[in-house]
């Protein structure tokens, strides 16, 4: 459909069975897309309608401009006009890690319109950690060698969950590549927003749910929990990096149980 920035990619799943449930819109983290909730998608549906979003310059998505256009900002306003077209009222969110980002954004923008919001980890940093994870997630220049690839993939071998198949992290592996040279500019949107983050979802009294998997965010997703004004930190230490991938029934379940 159309976009903020042309063309905009959406992944939907119709419920399994008729309910008053909201419809329930899914953010992705970065650099992947909505491909990350393809095996989730009909579990989440069960009673209602659900909608997996590419963000702008992500999976089928049209790319921002400039990387200064690559805000979450501009992500939530990009995801909002998708609701627009669907002639959606009101909605839950489930965002991750990104995606978190997004649905508070989301909420803020246009909070009436936000009934319960579920992220998958939930990052608030202080300036000098926001510095480091922007260096660990800068840019790795394309060479003949393929450093940027490499590189990549020991990340994605090191924090994969034990049980997630090497099929299914290569599918994952595939959505980082999309993009191109603006391959990071999700992670920099993300790591810009975290400079406000505290201060915006301090702001929310939707009830946000935080869950916490055995991650690289794992220690400090807890510190978020000091923000919420209606909601809480459950950590999920048996989820590992691809869950939705690898138990993608059993967490779908514990996700719309907190809807």
């Amino acid at each position: 459909m159309d976009g903020l920035f042309g063309q905009v990619h959406i992944r939907q799943a119709e419920a399994g069975t008729t309910s008053d449930k909201l419809p329930l819109i899914c953010l992705h983290q970065s650099p992947k897309s909505s491909r990350e909730f393809r095996k989730i998608l009909p579990f989440l549906a069960k009673d209602r309608q659900v909608i997996a979003i590419d963000s702008p310059g992500h999976g089928e998505s049209d790319l921002p401009p400039s990387i200064d256009e690559a805000t979450i900002e501009n992500y939530a306003t990009s995801a909002w006009e998708v609701v627009k077209s669907l002639g959606l009222e009101k909605i839950d969110i489930l965002g991750h890690h990104t995606g978190a980002k997004v649905a508070t954004e989301m909420a803020v923008q246009q909070p009436d319109r936000v009934q319960n919001i579920v992220m998958v980890s939930a990052l608030v940093l202080n300036e000098q950690e926001i510095n480091e994870f922007e260096k660990q997630f800068d840019p790795i220049p394309l060479d003949h060698a393929g450093t940027r690839f490499t590189e990549q993939w020991k990340r994605a071998i090191e924090y994969k969950d034990p049980d997630r198949s090497l099929e299914d992290l290569a599918d994952s592996f595939a959505e980082n590549l999309r993009a191109g040279n603006a391959y990071e500019w999700g992670h920099k949107a993300a790591f810009e927003y975290s400079r406000i983050f505290a201060e915006r979802i301090k702001s929310l009294p939707h009830k946000i749910i935080v869950l916490n998997p055995k991650d690289m965010l794992f220690e400090l997703t807890p510190r978020v929990e000091t923000y919420l004004q209606n909601g809480d930190v459950i950590d999920k230490p048996d989820w590992g990096f691809g869950f939705m991938d690898t138990i993608p029934e059993e967490s779908a379940k514990e996700i719309l149980s907190h809807f």
